[in-house]
């Protein structure tokens, strides 16, 4: 059973969260390899709410990127129901999570997938082009600290420098949701603080939901509300009192 630790708070209306724009229940993944069962998660129950920061903790295995997968439509449970505000993403069919996922949700990788023919404007620009409500490429790109880099092939870019371009391709589209799987696990120390304090801007000015995984503990810091998962379970959820700068983060 999942521990939920609740900060006691003066303020009597901070008490009633705001309807959550997720609300996944008794969710559960098994993944069969031939006559052999393997439990990625096992009934886990989950809300997000609007604006919120949040990290899910937990070492290889845990179930992290399954339940992540799960929430950006990417991947199906098993047994049990995700809702993306009134739509029920599990009975969705293919083409309906095609649109949510262009529409509602974005994501980023440890690794960062941009089309290497493409400068770092095109590759935002790419995206825009399939949205309905884009932002500007280019005012993505600055926004994340790239403005100078705009016409510069992935090649010619650091690490760092590559996820902030797969960072704004993400949003460009301004989706409500973005998911972030091990974004600074390819990154030096120094780098991987740039790139979370984007995380942290792009969470603050455009307010979308911003869901970290990583296993390293430290980010939990920055967070409104941390996630710990362990064997396929969510074993605590906690929220901060006060959540750190990226700058204020050490491991």
């Amino acid at each position: 059973m999942a521990i939920l630790r609740r900060n006691s708070d003066s303020n009597p209306a901070s008490a009633t969260p705001p309807d959550p724009v997720f609300h996944a229940h008794g969710i559960a993944k098994i993944y069969r390899m031939g006559e052999v069962e393997v439990p990625a998660l096992s009934g886990v129950d989950l809300d997000l709410f609007p604006g919120e920061f949040v990290v899910m903790l937990g070492p290889s295995g845990s179930g992290k990127s399954t339940l992540l997968n799960i929430l950006g439509g990417l991947d199906v449970p098993t047994r049990g129901e995700v809702f993306y505000r009134d739509h029920n993403l599990t009975s969705a069919d293919a083409e309906e999570l095609t649109r949510y996922r262009r529409e509602h949700a974005g994501f980023v990788f440890q690794f960062y997938n941009l089309i290497p023919s493409l400068t770092a404007l095109e590759n935002t620009a790419l995206v825009a082009e399939i949205a309905e409500n884009p932002m500007d490429p280019e005012e993505c790109l600055r926004m994340v600290g790239l403005g100078e880099r705009l016409h510069h092939f992935p090649a010619q870019l650091s690490g760092g420098e590559q996820q902030r371009v797969a960072i704004a391709r993400a949003v460009v589209k301004r989706p409500e949701v973005l998911l972030c799987d091990e974004p600074t696990g390819a990154l030096d120390y120094g780098t991987g603080k740039l790139v979370l304090e984007v995380l942290e801007r792009v969470n603050r000015e455009l307010r979308t939901i911003t869901v970290v995984i990583t296993h390293n503990a430290a980010i939990a810091a920055m967070a409104d509300r941390v996630i710990r998962l362990s064997s396929g379970k969510i074993a605590e959820i906690y929220r901060n009192e006060k959540k750190a700068a990226p700058a204020e983060i050490s491991w």
